[in-house]
């Protein structure tokens, strides 16, 4: 016909995470007996009390209307006292938007702050939908490769060897996903130096996996240091924490001059988010014993998992300090991770996502979520090893 799409949008590499948790759920709809590791869902059900709260919201409260664009007024005040007391981050209410998730927060900040042609540094490993989200916003997205040898660790060099004039903003993500790397003081220092030094950058911190941390580690905001706090946007959200991903509610945090033009785009996009779920969200806040008791279950699970996976030859896998993910490296020369993770589909049927689709860095990794069962994850391991097995044996 002729027709001429966004090209900012045409040229997007599909999400491979999406493309593979697919996979797995079309093999099992065909009585194929698959573990499905690659999705970032929590198998647990969303805690009781917030269900309720929300269905308080449709019945009784009647919360099924148009609300405050910017979020209803109880869950932005829970939310502003919520990251003064826990993150350290200075904030009010007139400084939070809720969204639909915390996705469409990291889009709708990252459209409102960049020009066309501006460049976005993206830390290496990371999340399938950093460098998109970038692209269609008419940015360029830029690769800092972080490497599995120095566990992925952050330094003020390594940034500055890909900036140029054009880099206007950085997105970090910590706990991260895939790698399960946390933020720590040392590379919190390191960024406050970089960030000095360009006084017209902005970071973006995406911080979704902050309470599923282990080992009594504690989770650093990057938006509680002083020096930088006010060209810092926190990205947070309750799907991965109170195993609320299909309610989609995520909410952003920047001061008033960052906050006005995300709040201006955010008029055009979405009219608001349920009220309902949002009063889901306000309960949510409050469920701090079914929060910790579902993280203790992530560490056995990934004690165990974990423990199973470094007995496999030619498998190597680095503890978590956070999130739900086994982020595996695979010893098997000659193959990349797509094959790798097509090997294990096809011999082991246990799905997980190939490292090189979270960029630099994942060459011969995969990941694996662990928020499933433990029978699971101990049947999976018990694949992987079969498969791994009938490999070394045939080479």
């Amino acid at each position: 016909m002729g027709l001429v799409f966004n090209q900012d949008i045409v040229h997007l590499v599909p999400s491979q995470s999406i493309k593979y948790i697919e996979k797995a759920k079309i093999m099992k709809m065909q009585g194929i007996d698959v573990i499905g590791l690659g999705g970032g869902d929590p198998d647990f059900p969303t805690p009781k009390r917030i269900c309720d709260a929300a269905y308080r919201g449709m019945t009784e409260g009647q919360n099924t209307h148009y609300t405050l664009g910017k979020g209803i007024p109880a869950l932005r005040k829970k939310i502003a006292e919520k990251l003064n007391t826990e993150n350290h981050i200075k904030c009010g209410d007139n400084n939070i938007l809720v969204t639909p998730g915390g996705k469409l927060g990291i889009y709708n900040s990252v459209r409102a702050m960049i020009n066309r042609g501006d460049e976005v540094l993206c830390l290496d490993p990371s999340w399938v939908s950093y460098a998109p989200i970038v692209q269609a916003s008419g940015g360029v997205p830029v690769s800092v490769g972080l490497t599995y040898e120095d566990n992925y660790k952050i330094t003020a060099d390594k940034l500055n060897a890909v900036t140029t004039p054009k880099t206007k903003m950085i997105i970090i993500n910590y706990p991260n996903n895939p790698t399960g790397r946390i933020l720590h003081e040392d590379e919190a220092q390191e960024l406050v130096k970089y960030m000095n030094a360009h006084p017209n950058m902005i970071l973006l911190s995406d911080e979704v996996y902050e309470k599923i941390i282990y080992d009594g580690h504690k989770h650093i905001s990057i938006g509680s240091y002083p020096e930088i706090a006010d060209r810092v946007i926190t990205i947070n959200g309750f799907s991965k924490c109170a195993a609320m991903t299909g309610w989609r509610l995520g909410y952003v945090c920047a001061c008033d001059e960052l906050m006005k033009p995300i709040a201006q785009l955010w008029e055009h996009i979405m009219t608001c988010t349920s009220g309902f779920i949002q009063d889901g969200g306000v309960e949510a806040l409050d469920c701090h014993e079914e929060i910790e008791e579902m993280r203790k279950c992530y560490e056995e699970r990934r004690d165990a998992f974990i423990g199973a996976l470094n007995k496999i030859p030619h498998v190597n896998c680095l503890y978590p300090e956070g999130a739900f993910y086994a982020w595996v490296k695979f010893d098997l020369p000659g193959m990349d991770s797509y094959q790798i993770c097509n090997y294990l589909l096809e011999n082991a049927k246990v799905v997980g996502v190939p490292g090189d689709a979270y960029g630099l860095g994942g060459d011969q990794c995969l990941r694996f979520s662990f928020a499933n069962s433990m029978e699971d994850l101990m049947d999976a391991a018990g694949r992987i090893e079969k498969a791994l097995n009938e490999y070394n044996t045939s080479n």
